[in-house]
């Protein structure tokens, strides 16, 4: 279905990242690959996962530095020859930001929180407008998750961002849809990644979801990497949020 779409994932910062799982399937849906990686410590996992897909385009990116965007995604345009599809899997909260109250979030971390979770999108979409329109339209996805719509103990500040960014979706949607250019995201349930681990009560999540989806189980990288594949590959599906998460959302209790 994607056989010969560059392709551009923004987020791997290890093999159990869901953006990596995400790649994994592009790869063998037939897209070429482009990676980002933000700081040096994640540089050498990246590369390396990059050369197991047949990929040698991997750019250092710091989403909060527009000159640095410019650059990433000129490199990206160079390495690939164009641009078809991205994926955007990228957030971010401080530890302490996550295990007090939300109505505590300093304001520094607020915007910090929402600029990286929330603003790179746009940031993103904007600069791969010109190069998806080059070669006919594209596709982006994101990731989202059930704390951006109801409140979810301890996801604080990245709920807010999350609800930020679901809203971002429609209107980027709504903006780059006469460019043939669909902006979708992806609801996941709770997934074991090392950044996932990091938020308290993670494992409580997980039993929830067990105990009350209907379907009775949890999600892992491979369900949601499909999902994602389908939104990058559907021509007639924008602004839209697919769940990945056993049918948890649809409860009530």
């Amino acid at each position: 279905m994607l056989e010969g779409k560059l392709a551009l994932v923004a987020g791997v910062a290890n093999r159990r990242s869901i953006a990596w799982g995400i790649a994994q399937a592009l790869h063998e849906a037939g897209a070429r690959l482009a990676f980002t990686y933000q700081g040096e410590r994640l540089e050498r996992d990246v590369r390396k996962l990059a050369e197991s897909v047949g990929s040698d385009v991997v750019v250092p990116c710091d989403v909060r530095d527009d000159a640095d965007l410019d650059r990433a995604f000129a490199d990206v345009a160079s390495g690939l020859g164009g641009l078809d599809l991205m994926v955007h899997s990228i957030a971010f909260a401080q530890a302490h930001d996550l295990q007090g109250r939300f109505v505590d979030t300093a304001r520094e971390d607020f915007w910090l929180e929402l600029d990286v979770s929330c603003y790179s999108l746009t940031a993103m979409a904007r600069r791969a407008e010109p190069l998806m329109k080059e070669r006919g339209g594209g596709s982006i996805v994101t990731l989202t998750y059930l704390g951006g719509e109801r409140a979810v103990p301890r996801y604080n500040v990245m709920g807010v961002a999350k609800a930020a960014l679901d809203a971002s979706v429609r209107y980027l949607a709504a903006d780059l849809g006469s460019s043939d250019i669909r902006v979708n995201a992806v609801s996941a349930g709770p997934v074991r990644t090392l950044a996932a681990r990091s938020i308290p009560g993670f494992t409580t999540m997980e039993e929830i979801v067990q105990e009350r989806s209907p379907l009775k189980r949890n999600v892992d990288a491979s369900d949601v990497a499909g999902g994602a594949v389908y939104l990058l590959g559907a021509p007639n599906v924008t602004g839209t949020t697919l769940y990945v998460d056993a049918g948890y959302h649809a409860m009530g209790m």
